[in-house]
């Protein structure tokens, strides 16, 4: 009997089960099942709780016996407790997108509210922003209906729209190059929650934080939901402080910590000596060499750099899309803005500041193999550094003191 769990169509990237085992003692499953078999599961109840996820929030209403007033007013559930053969249905979204909003500083009351996503956790954000006193909500949808209007028409006539609420998997793993929408319209928007947490940023929050504007993933709302969910299956209650602690915990498992800097400032070193349990390095300029078969240098002296460029872009993208990565960056790599928004959207860009007095000159780089040269360069790129870093690194004595102070500063973040 699976006592406890997620049901869905495709879980393979779940977070689910580690933040459960983080919140109680019980083993939790994923359990993937098809249309088909979502029937014979619930006619046998051969479980104590269960989550539900995309896509049958809905789908699973009819086999419940007794469904929440929250869960019934937004006609979704996504938690399920048997007590003794009885079903009873939840939506605890609810409460992990009303934590989200609170966290963030995102205030609803008297604004319009745009949710993209027409599913059950567009519901979800419907119910939540007309009880906490929304003066509008608008469904945005691909397809125009009396209930829904278009992306077309939230661009063209709700541009003064004041918060966005994602709940599209548009921008979700692997599809981390998409958005459901281009906020540049929106000149009054306050505040921009994506309940996609997988990246942890997605182009839509990348866009609202260049902006300054309010804006996060959904990492917290699935922990927080968890929280409630987990009350729910054990009739008991969990107190804030551990919910955050859980989500500080998840969130430094996921967060990948990216190095920046000028060559030869220790990126590697730094990086190496970066012990976090169940993270891996990787040097973007070594897998550069393995790709090519050949050095950073002599890559560049036969094809140029513009070929070199553009194969640590597709490198940068690629190692960048997963999280628990410890990334060193090349010296050049913030240069587009690409690989910037690549490496944001799983990670924090620490910039290791180092001095130019402390930099040198060396044959293997091409580009700074004379003091001039190495000069230069360093008088270019650190406004770049700076201003795409998430922290700056000061120069310290050793690589482990610029180490202990990136864990240090990690963890103020993550809190």
């Amino acid at each position: 009997m699976k006592k406890y769990g997620c049901i869905g169509k495709k879980l393979t990237h779940s977070f689910s089960k580690e933040i459960h085992g983080m919140l109680a003692d019980y083993a939790y499953e994923l359990i993937e099942l098809t249309e088909e078999e979502i029937a014979p599961f619930f006619e046998k109840k051969e479980f104590a709780a269960i989550n539900v996820t995309i896509p049958y929030k809905q789908t699973v209403i009819p086999y419940l016996d007794v469904v929440s007033e929250v869960a019934s007013r937004i006609g979704a559930v996504n938690t399920i407790v048997n007590k003794d053969g009885k079903l009873y249905g939840y939506n605890t979204d609810y409460y992990g997108m009303k934590a989200l909003l609170e966290r963030v500083g995102i205030e609803v009351s008297g604004k319009k509210v745009l949710v993209l996503g027409t599913g059950g956790t567009s519901k979800t954000a419907n119910v939540l922003a007309k009880d906490l006193g929304a003066s509008e909500v608008l469904t945005v949808s691909r397809r125009k209906t009396d209930e829904f209007i278009t992306y077309e028409e939230a661009v063209s006539e709700h541009s003064d729209a004041n918060v966005i609420i994602n709940t599209t998997p548009s921008g979700m793993y692997p599809d981390c190059g998409s958005k459901p929408i281009d906020i540049s319209a929106f000149e009054q928007l306050e505040g921009v929650i994506d309940a996609v947490y997988n990246p942890l940023c997605t182009n839509l929050v990348l866009d609202a934080k260049e902006r300054n504007i309010k804006a996060e993933g959904g990492l917290y709302m699935l922990v927080m939901q968890a929280v409630v969910a987990v009350e729910r299956f054990l009739d008991t209650f969990v107190q804030k402080d551990a919910a955050d602690r859980v989500f500080a915990s998840v969130m430094a498992s996921k967060e990948n910590i990216v190095l920046t800097g000028m060559p030869g400032s220790g990126k590697s070193t730094v990086g190496r000596l970066l012990h976090i349990k169940g993270y891996e390095f990787i040097d973007t300029d070594a897998e550069i060499e393995k790709r090519c078969g050949c050095p950073i240098s002599e890559l560049i002296k036969t094809k140029g750099e513009t070929y070199f460029r553009d194969l640590e872009t597709q490198v940068i993208s690629e190692v960048s899309c997963i999280g628990s990565r410890i990334i060193s960056t090349g010296g050049g790599a913030i240069l587009r803005e690409e690989n910037v928004r690549n490496l944001k959207r799983n990670g924090k860009l620490f910039f290791i500041n180092a001095d130019l007095q402390r930099l040198r000159a060396t044959n293997d780089r091409p580009l700074s193999d004379t003091y001039d040269k190495l000069k230069k360069l360093y008088e270019e790129r650190m406004p770049i550094y700076q201003k795409t870093a998430d922290v700056i690194v000061p120069d310290m004595a050793t690589a482990q003191a610029e180490a202990d102070y990136i864990m240090t500063k990690r963890e103020e973040l993550i809190l």
